[in-house]
């Protein structure tokens, strides 16, 4: 065989040069291609067809969002309807700081210009390593749209909704305030938070690589509206008490003070303000003394407003008459080691001259007639040293200590305002057993559709006899000539208490009145508390008693309230610090 036949011969039998395969492994090859495929196939199928929401999420992931929808704040309205609390639209702007970051010095200056804000406080914020930030909440809709306008990448914005209050530092410590996220802080905004907030909703919506909303593609919980809330109150009267005491403290350069009106008929509160007050507005700059409802938050000694109350008592036992003699001493009378002053040295009163004259000592006689436990229960059915529980925030109770605890000083010291302590809206609810024919209404802060059923405390005969004591009051003789009022009957009492500091009396004053009007029929419960007037002009008669004749007058007309007295001009008696002493004798201290 020659050498290239050799050779071909060997090429045709080497396996690595020959032309074709094995069969098996080309069948072995097309077998796994189509167990790949086919494996490929039915986890597309399983995918798509079984488990579709895998690949729907991670799509919509790219361009889908679901985003809040903000409830509507219930709007607060007067007992007629006029608003005084609402929510209008706002815009938050906030940023992705990764995106924001990027922003070209023109841009970082055209926003921190929008905004108000240093630039170097605006970049410190894109570099601060968070994946969120605020910069600025509640903007107006025509800022908003000027951002927007600027098309910046990582600056985005939210709908909001920012509290109106029209009524502004009238109706402050009534309504209260919200916060930035449009939940109540303060006042009615508290107490009724979960009838005006509402519930937010939610929506799915697509957005752009920008960010931006492009299309709203279905809700997925509509949001529920916070529903209204209609006050007893009477914006009228209001600003009427508002503009009274804010007159009354400025001329007294007093520290503070209060004006509370209640519906005799339903136990509702027409009125109710406080001063100093605030902007609900703007509290860019709000201080504590601003913000306390002192009508609710203050606890005080009352003073001689409490003496009707020991006549009521008194009379109801039937230990006294409304003319039963009372040996008042000379103006001076020992219980213990302790001596009780009257300003004026009267021999003998009676019952209704004790709360003519405001005797000091006569009050106590009749207090330390009865056991203190029946002084107490008298005073506690009466709402003294409990919260009224309208759910107000911050409502004290004040102080009645228990009975056992009482040394006969302390019993006749009661009886006069001292050693006991209450907030004007306790003792406004408490006279209205006066107004009522001896019998107690609960308070409401919302409009009464339907009176509610009151609690008798003493009989209607004893609530005229004390109504009628309380009438020589504001009479010639009486400690309140200054609250008298054209064309109306008007029955009250004075009060004049000095202010313990370090556990000692400071001549430092409260100077109140409580009155009723008309007295005939009472409609109208007015209370007044101005807290430390000046030292010349402190006494009740002198300082609050003009303001319940302000309040009183002009909320009698503006009920249509009929007139049960003679409409001739009042002839007042002058009054100056020492007839004011010689008519308000003690204990008005």
């Amino acid at each position: 065989m020659t050498r290239a036949r050799k050779a071909v011969v060997t090429f045709n039998h080497n396996p690595l040069l020959q032309l074709g395969l094995p069969r098996w492994r080309a069948r072995l090859v097309l077998l796994a291609l189509l167990a790949g495929m086919a494996a490929l196939l039915g986890r597309s199928l399983y995918l798509q067809g079984v488990r579709n929401e895998f690949l729907q999420a991670r799509g919509e992931s790219r361009y889908a969002r679901v985003l809040d929808m903000p409830a509507t704040r219930g709007r607060i309205a007067d007992r007629n309807g006029n608003m005084l609390a609402v929510s209008t639209p706002v815009h938050s702007v906030w940023a992705i700081p990764s995106d924001a970051s990027q922003l070209e010095p023109g841009q970082l200056r055209q926003l921190a210009q929008l905004l108000e804000m240093d630039v170097a406080d605006l970049n410190a914020r894109f570099t601060a390593g968070r994946d969120f930030v605020f910069l600025k909440r509640q903007v107006s809709p025509e800022l908003a749209g000027k951002i927007a306008a600027l098309g910046l990448p990582g600056i985005h914005q939210q709908n909001e909704f920012r509290r109106f209050y029209p009524s502004g530092e009238v109706m402050a410590h009534m309504l209260g305030f919200t916060g930035v996220e449009d939940r109540g802080q303060e006042g009615i905004e508290l107490t009724f938070e979960n009838v005006l907030a509402g519930q937010a909703g939610t929506k799915r919506v697509v957005k752009d690589r920008r960010g931006q909303v492009v299309e709203d593609v279905k809700p997925i919980r509509p949001p529920r509206d916070g529903k209204d809330v209609v006050l007893a109150m009477d914006a009228g009267m209001q600003y009427l008490a508002y503009t009274a005491l804010r007159e009354a403290v400025r001329r007294h350069n007093a520290k503070a003070g209060s004006v509370v009106v209640l519906d005799v008929q339903t136990g509702e509160v027409l009125a109710l303000v406080n001063a100093p007050t605030f902007n609900p507005n703007n509290r860019a700059h709000l201080t504590g003394a601003q913000l306390r409802n002192r009508v609710f938050t203050d606890a005080f000694e009352p003073g001689s407003i409490m003496k009707p109350f020991v006549a009521a008592m008194a009379l109801e036992s039937g230990k006294f008459r409304a003319t039963t003699p009372i040996d008042t001493h000379a103006g001076h009378f020992t219980v213990g080691n302790r001596t009780i002053h009257d300003t004026h040295p009267y021999r003998t009163l009676t019952v209704a001259e004790v709360i003519q004259k405001s005797s000091n000592i006569g009050a106590a006689r009749m207090a330390l007639e009865f056991d203190p436990e029946f002084m107490r229960d008298f005073y506690a059915r009466l709402g003294f040293g409990s919260p009224l529980q309208l759910g107000f925030p911050g409502e004290a109770s004040g102080n009645l200590r228990p009975a056992q605890d009482w040394k006969p000083i302390e019993q006749a010291t009661i009886s006069y305002g001292h050693g006991i302590s209450a907030t004007l809206i306790q003792i406004a609810r408490a006279y209205l057993a006066f107004a009522r024919d001896g019998e107690l209404l609960p308070l409401s802060l919302t409009r009464v559709e339907t009176p509610p059923r009151g609690t008798r405390v003493f009989s209607p005969q004893v609530a005229r006899e004390v109504r009628r004591m309380m009438e020589t009051v504001v009479n010639p003789g009486g400690t309140a000539t200054r609250a008298r009022v054209t064309g109306y009957r008007v029955a009250g009492k004075t009060g004049t208490a000095n202010k313990i500091e370090g556990g000692r009396y400071v001549n430092r004053y409260v100077s109140s009145f409580v009155g009723l009007a008309p007295a005939s029929n009472p409609r109208l419960v007015v209370a007044v508390m101005i807290d430390e007037p000046s030292a010349d002009q402190h006494f009740g008669g002198m300082v609050a008693a003009p303001v319940f004749a302000q309040v009183a007058e002009g909320s009698l007309r503006s009920l249509g309230v009929a007139p049960d007295a003679p409409l001739a001009p009042l002839q007042l008696t002058a009054m100056t610090p020492e007839n004011a002493a010689r008519g308000q004798s003690a204990g008005d201290m």
